[in-house]
């Protein structure tokens, strides 16, 4: 079975001449063998498919070079996704949630260590989660949402990318570990089909400083992943699964493409895609897709 390895660039950059010379040698070593090169954008994205070398091995391979692209490695066939389960907080948008609302309401710096050490894998996230939002009980909370929903940082490529994906046939779900208040504002500007997402207990207008309960955690993402590639008689092979942190893990590890974005030292070590330098478009070239299938905003 033919291989492909996607090389692209950040926004606004071109790849580096020596790029494609390097990622030729260190599959060459290997015994790789080459088809021709495509290119997805114009100096930033290419395809090159090759031959005589296991995926693991080449990613290894690939991993060794001192770049600051990204580098895909996988099928030729098959990358075009059926499902994408995405992260929110500081994958879609750029902030934590709760992190700001607790700054909002003037808890900032405790609920954010706290967020910290779950986010890096230190903390059982459930634990976790309610210990940050007991400190917020009694404060009121109508206000407080509206200023953290006012001015959310979206991730760069977000929308065009949940939007082309979708266009191309993708369901798409806004899964996280935050809280719906947010998750119904950001799934709808996105273009996600579907939602889901924890829901603060209020009375009377305050936080009671309760989640309600279940949870929704680590393998609550994994069973959402789950249950829609299963609903829609699809592999998990046929699903992309992207996040950020530590409460990511299981639904990346189980899809077939499994993405750390600008992750948490846990997901560079476990996930078998990773974008580090790029912005959420290089999840489109990851699959394939050039300029030319981009949704237009």
């Amino acid at each position: 079975m033919s291989l492909v390895v996607t090389v692209v660039a950040p926004a606004g950059k071109a790849i580096p001449a020596p790029i494609l010379r390097q990622v030729k040698e260190a599959l060459a070593v290997k015994g790789g063998t080459f088809g021709d090169i495509a290119w997805l954008s114009p100096d930033r994205a290419f395809d090159l498919t090759f031959d005589g070398v296991k995926e693991d091995a080449a990613r290894i391979a690939l991993a060794l070079l001192t770049t600051e692209v990204d580098i895909a490695v996988q099928p030729a066939e098959g990358r075009r996704k059926k499902v994408l389960v995405a992260d929110m907080d500081s994958t879609m948008i750029q902030l934590e949630s709760l992190d700001k609302l607790a700054y909002e309401l003037g808890f900032g710096p405790e609920v954010e260590e706290i967020t910290e050490r779950g986010m890096r894998g230190e903390l059982d996230f459930r634990d976790s989660l309610r210990s940050r939002v007991a400190l917020l009980k009694g404060q009121e909370a109508k206000a407080a949402m509206a200023k953290v929903l006012a001015d959310i940082p979206y991730t760069d490529g977000a929308e065009v990318t949940v939007k082309t994906l979708a266009a191309h046939g993708c369901h798409c779900i806004l899964v996280s570990g935050g809280f719906t208040f947010t998750t119904e504002v950001v799934y709808q500007k996105l273009g996600f089909h579907e939602h889901h997402a924890n829901e603060l207990e209020i009375i009377d207008g305050h936080l009671t400083g309760k989640v309600i309960e279940p949870i929704l955690g680590r393998d609550s993402k994994l069973a959402t992943l789950e249950k829609t590639c299963g609903e829609r008689g699809l592999p998990l092979s046929a699903a992309c699964a992207i996040g950020d942190g530590a409460n990511d893990l299981d639904m990346i590890q189980a899809a077939g493409m499994g993405v750390g974005y600008h992750g948490k030292p846990i997901l560079r070590q476990k996930a078998a895609f990773n974008i580090n330098h790029g912005d959420l478009t290089t999840l489109l070239y990851f699959q394939g897709y050039s300029d030319a299938d981009f949704v237009e905003l």
